[in-house]
């Protein structure tokens, strides 16, 4: 996810940060899991730090890496937006949730009946898992996670799905070419980002009004 063991560490530190500040502003239990957000992809950018310092293999970190990489945030995500979303977009919210479910039971079973290996590879860590069905497994992944904060109803979410879809794109990009990973400064810009939606959120909704 980062360039360097230590960049992961110092992202994984900085963006755990951000998400301890973003869970202590907010002010309503149901944006919690939203709001925690980027203590989880903290925490995935020091679980890398330590396959970089392990020179990748199949340990116990290669392991938690691919378990917060793959099924934990399948679910996380539409979970976590659905609980946040104004009561108007929960409807459409189920087809994400649905989608994130069923790609996680399958990522899980793969992850539980394979091993996961980590090879470095210049300034990135290649992730070999050897799933079957991929593209689909990749639709589904992209509907539960973009697809929860595309249709979340809320303009920073919106917001964040956009920048995380294209992101995404280009952080893939340039993994692919071995030159450079540079997912962990996506993950610092969404946390920049939900650090001002959890700032901006309120109480509680007002009777009848779904914000």
């Amino acid at each position: 996810m980062c360039w360097s063991a230590t960049a992961d560490l110092w992202a994984g530190t900085a963006i755990a940060s951000a998400g301890a500040v973003c869970v202590g502003r907010t002010r309503r239990r149901r944006d919690v899991p939203l709001a925690a957000l980027p203590l989880l992809l903290g925490a995935h950018q020091l679980v890398e730090a330590q396959v970089w310092h392990n020179g990748g293999g199949t340990g116990p970190a290669t392991v938690a890496w691919a378990v917060i990489a793959l099924p934990l945030l399948a679910v996380w995500v539409p979970v976590a937006v659905l609980c946040a979303a104004p009561s108007r977009a929960r409807p459409r919210l189920m087809a994400p949730l649905v989608s994130g479910v069923l790609t996680a039971a399958v990522l899980a079973y793969s992850l539980a009946t394979r091993s996961v290996r980590a090879d470095i590879r210049g300034h990135t860590v290649g992730y070999a898992i050897g799933l079957d069905h991929g593209r689909p497994l990749i639709a589904g992944y992209l509907l539960a996670t973009v697809g929860a904060l595309l249709l979340a109803g809320d303009r920073w979410l919106v917001g964040l799905g956009a920048l995380v879809g294209v992101g995404a794109v280009i952080c893939s990009a340039l993994w692919r070419t071995e030159f450079v990973s540079t997912w962990c400064a996506l993950a610092a810009v969404c946390s920049v980002v939900l650090l001002g939606w959890s700032g901006r959120r309120p109480a509680r909704h007002p009777a009848g009004v779904g914000i």
